[in-house]
């Protein structure tokens, strides 16, 4: 069996970031791929909170420079590097001073969410991809996690699915109870659109909401996992009405979880 290659793409991991389970799950499953003789990539937003000289993150001066558009504007992306600590694994960081220099996540100290969430996460999803192919690495599997991720498999499947990078690639989509209430502008659907994508399409997004950017993640995306938390009866929902279309389970405990996944990555590869 050839080696896979699997893309992971995250609002956070261990030990650059926590502020949920996510970045615990990001710090244990690529590295143990890595050991099963998987070739692995991952990619983060670089909130500003992660403190860059600590971790000593790098800019990737090739990488950079492209213009992401997110709706009518067009913003620079800078790509940042740097290595989880005794790993062999490299950590890609997707960089933009308008969006991700606040000191903060997604809500500001007090507590209110940055309206421009949806921005920054249009922003992090086409800039995972545009990244991937500058480093001209065709991923077998794209596994993206958490609502922020969401709208990858959508674009895979739409404007990139033409790309020779990404014409074989299969995506993943795991959902964590991250829910949040803010409702985003109805503007969104112009902010995502790309190249082959009509607001048919994004039809899904249309809530401007968590459930927006969840459920556009499930309908395009070749297997489903939920995480193994509890879900509000809004998400249940969700999950009844794509339990036919997309493979929806919550993986096996600890010790069978990367022997789950492994199957699961070389059955949707093959």
């Amino acid at each position: 069996m050839s080696k896979l290659r699997i893309l992971y793409a995250a609002t956070e991991i261990n030990p650059f970031l926590q502020t949920t389970k996510v970045a615990e799950f990001l710090r244990m499953l690529p590295q143990g791929m890595q050991e099963m003789g998987m070739e692995i990539r991952i990619f983060v937003p670089r909130f500003g909170i992660i403190n860059e000289r600590k971790n000593r993150l790098h800019e990737v001066v090739r990488l950079s420079g492209i213009n992401i558009a997110v709706g009518e504007e067009e913003k620079p992306l800078v790509i940042k590097v740097a290595s989880i600590p005794n790993a062999k694994l490299q950590v890609y960081f997707i960089d933009n001073e308008d969006y991700f220099h606040r000191k903060s996540v997604l809500v500001d100290k007090n507590d209110k969410f940055h309206a421009d969430n949806d921005e920054r996460a249009i922003f992090f999803c086409k800039g995972v991809l545009e990244t991937v192919k500058k480093l001209g690495w065709a991923p077998d599997i794209v596994h993206c996690n958490d609502w922020m991720t969401g709208l990858i498999p959508m674009y895979l499947k739409t404007t990139y699915k033409k790309d020779p990078i990404f014409k074989d690639a299969k995506s993943v989509f795991t959902i964590y109870n991250n829910e949040f209430k803010h409702k985003f502008g109805q503007d969104i659907i112009e902010k995502a659109k790309m190249l082959d994508i009509d607001d048919e399409m994004l039809a899904a997004l249309k809530s401007a909401d968590f459930g927006g950017f969840i459920k556009v993640g499930m309908e395009y995306a070749d297997s489903v996992v939920k995480s193994d938390e509890d879900f509000s009866d809004n998400l249940n929902a969700l999950f009844t009405e794509y339990s036919q279309k997309c493979r929806i389970g919550q993986m096996g405990a600890d010790q069978d979880l990367l022997t789950s996944y492994y199957d699961l990555y070389n059955e949707l590869a093959n």
